[in-house]
């Protein structure tokens, strides 16, 4: 399951909908807009994305957990528009049959979602200025 939302992910369980009864681990992350970053006050950033390419490289990403971490599920909820700084930005949750796989496999996702997935963020810093970074393609 994967998902973009304009709506806060505060509270959001991500893990909630995941087949828990094969699953002996489920492990979650929750990234947050984090300030100072690369040595500037960041105020929020604003994210935009495209919806269906996203769906379609989320779907690849799953296939390899399947095929490379034996994982059972995976969820990702990820945030667009205005996020500010300390609020979560995205939450994955994957269940597998041993913590080993799901620690693995979560952290595969995040950097994945990072590098693939046609996501853009802008940082608002406090000084008045902006800047998109991170460009995914």
């Amino acid at each position: 399951m994967f998902s973009l939302s304009a709506q806060p992910l505060e509270g959001v369980d991500i893990a909630r909908d995941l087949r828990p009864r094969e699953a002996g681990a489920c492990v979650t992350f929750a990234g947050r807009v984090r300030s100072p970053n690369r040595g500037r006050d960041v105020l929020q950033l604003e994210y935009d994305a495209a919806e269906e390419p996203c769906r379609r490289e989320f779907a690849r990403i799953v296939e390899e957990l399947r095929q490379n971490f034996g994982v059972i599920d995976v969820a990702c909820a990820h945030r667009t528009g205005v996020v500010r700084a300390g609020e979560i930005a995205v939450l994955i949750a994957v269940t597998s049959v041993h913590r080993g796989a799901a620690f693995g496999a979560c952290q595969y996702v995040i950097d994945e979602l990072k590098k693939r997935l046609p996501i853009w963020k802008k940082e608002h810093y406090a000084d008045g200025q902006s800047e998109w970074v991170g460009g995914n393609p």
